[in-house]
């Protein structure tokens, strides 16, 4: 699933106002010495007022500490951000310098940095580059709308890079599907009709879902539905793979159908199924985003082995290596269908924020995007905060914050945590997956359905500065007891409204989870679904080593999870940040 370009720089043109094509300045060229500099310039997404872009210079003469690559539009197009470059403009001249990390540019050494940009009219790549002041030459074949060899004809049907060809986000210009079913119970509810036609997350949490439970929805029904909702634009469509063998292993309350050992039923009857059908040309046309089988991976890091948090059927997971199996077999197979973009899980920041969790559980994801046939590319971007209520960004403290010489990260909050809040963490294990492998173009999801955290207890401003404790709990925005509670968190609210590329790496905020869905029963319910109680979603519950022994904030009187919890979904509409209207 490698990110495809949507434009290429492919040549330099050697004379102003020349009217032969892109290709006759590449011949013109041939047998030249090398150029000093290579620029491969990609426009990754454009959107018809915008586009994002990636940029790769590669520095063919001497040695360079520091970098500054320019060039200048020939339209209107204006920068508004960038990401690992220091990107100005001054009229149609555009500078990109390195940043203090990589501005080392050894002989055949290359750099690369990102931007986002508006503009009116035309997009023409630019004609010209030059690096520290020496005019680079272009990298690659022909920009020859016609030319049959141009590896970039829009107009080839068999170019990987036409019209059937992913693109870089594709949430960027499409519509996201609302699901029926869930917006009929939040319509069901007072108020809930100013939300119900919010974008939600579809769970197939177990093979029969594949088909539609009780008379509801299968999966074919939310296609159907989606296309039907589609008309003449783009058209995302989320879907939850969510149903591994010993499913969430240190979590009874969301475990799944299929036994430990259970791994060829998972490919067989489950995985499989849902290949053919999302493969049927019929729904060619759809954006289908896959969240790839959340709270699984990182618990082969942080709960197992001889760590206090150690739970025995994360043990057994590890030891059979059915998660990393089951991972990868979804992300090979799914990664078959030329429309669908597979987002793999990876927890959040207060799971695997630390560091004897954050570089592991990379290490342990990139182990599953290459088992079972599949590969890095069969992956489009990565997921947090999945089902969770971590907040999207504290305002009122920041990790490099001391109060009287004391850390932050000594609060009883943080505890040493690398990150305070989701988006930080996104954006850095975002970093840390591309350094292990992962391609540079990979985006990030962070759903935001409950992690708003408002109402009148909203902290206004930073906590007083008696204590490293009273500052953090002061102004903090999320009111858990311990991060690690996860299961109908009381006081949660409402977050940010899905929106795609809504900070730099990031290719939504996204509502997987849809809200007043339970996480999980608060006593004991029979049920034929696999999943169990767990006293975390118990109010009386004083807590376990996994959330420091404190109580579980839990809501009362919860369902199963996964069923709809009135009480839950009026107080998240209550405390919801931004404030509903």
């Amino acid at each position: 699933m490698t990110r495809t370009r949507t434009a290429m720089l492919a040549a330099l043109t050697l004379v102003a106002g020349a009217s032969g094509t892109a290709l006759a300045a590449q011949t013109a060229t041939a047998g030249a010495a090398a150029p000093a500099c290579t620029v491969d310039y990609e426009v990754q997404n454009d959107w018809g007022s915008g586009f994002t872009a990636a940029v790769t210079v590669t520095n063919n003469g001497a040695a360079t500490s520091d970098w500054s690559l320019g060039w200048t539009y020939a339209g209107s197009q204006k920068v508004t951000s960038s990401w690992n470059a220091k990107v100005s403009q001054s009229g149609a001249a555009v500078t990109a310098a390195n940043e203090s990390h990589n501005g080392t540019l050894s002989t055949g050494g290359s750099a690369s940095f990102g931007f986002q940009a508006t503009y009116s009219g035309s997009n023409a790549v630019p004609a010209a580059f030059t690096l520290n002041g020496v005019t680079c030459n272009a990298d690659g074949g022909s920009t020859d709308p016609t030319d049959p060899t141009d590896p970039t004809d829009p107009t080839d049907p068999t170019d990987p890079a036409g019209p059937s060809a992913r693109v870089d986000n594709p949430y960027d210009g499409a519509q996201v599907y609302v699901n029926p079913e869930w917006s009929a119970n939040a319509a069901g509810e007072p108020g809930g009709d100013r939300i119900a036609d919010e974008p939600t997350g579809v769970w197939l949490d177990r093979s029969a879902a594949i088909e539609g439970v009780n008379g509801g929805m299968g999966l074919r029904d939310h296609l159907d539905a989606a296309l039907e909702q589609q008309g003449s634009g783009e058209m995302v469509v989320q879907l939850v793979i969510y149903n591994l063998p010993g499913r969430d292993c240190s979590a009874l309350a969301s475990n799944g159908e299929l036994g430990p050992t259970e791994i060829d039923r998972y490919k067989t009857e489950y995985i499989d199924p849902i290949k053919e059908i999302l493969g049927d040309s019929k729904y060619a046309s759809l954006r289908i985003v896959t969240t790839v089988e959340i709270d699984s991976l990182p618990n082969l890091v942080t709960n197992t082995g001889s760590r206090p948090t150690a739970v025995p059927a994360c043990d057994t997971m590890k030891a059979n290596g059915n998660y990393v199996k089951g991972v990868g077999y979804a992300l090979a197979q799914l990664g078959d269908v030329p429309n669908v973009y597979n987002y793999v899980d990876a927890g959040h920041h207060g799971w695997i924020g630390w560091d004897d969790n954050f570089g592991s559980s990379a290490d342990v994801i990139k182990e599953a995007a290459t088992a079972e046939g599949a590969t890095v590319g069969d992956v489009h971007g990565f997921i947090t905060n999945t089902a969770n209520y971590s907040a999207l960004k504290e305002e009122n403290f920041g990790i490099d914050d001391t109060v009287n010489g004391t850390s932050v990260r000594q609060s009883k909050w943080v505890d040493w945590n690398r990150y305070v809040d989701e988006l930080s963490f996104a954006q850095a294990f975002r970093s840390e997956l591309v350094s292990k492998g992962f391609d540079s173009g990979i985006g990030m999801l962070i759903d935001t359905s409950r992690n708003g955290w408002g109402g009148s207890a909203r902290p206004t401003g930073p906590g007083p500065q008696t204590s490293v404790d009273a500052y953090v709990d002061g102004g903090r925005y999320d009111l858990r007891i311990h991060p690690g509670n996860w299961c109908n968190q009381s006081g949660a609210g409402l977050g940010e409204r899905p929106q795609a590329a809504p900070a730099a790496g990031i290719d939504a905020y996204v509502w997987m989870k849809p809200p007043g869905e339970s996480d999980g029963a608060s006593e004991l319910i029979d049920n034929d679904e696999g999943k169990g109680f767990d006293r975390m979603c118990d109010p009386t519950y004083e807590g376990n080593v996994r959330n420091g022994d404190n109580p579980s904030g839990a809501l009362p009187d919860a369902p199963v999870s996964g069923h709809w919890f009135p009480a839950q979904f009026q107080e998240l509409m209550e405390n919801a940040y931004p404030p509903l209207s």
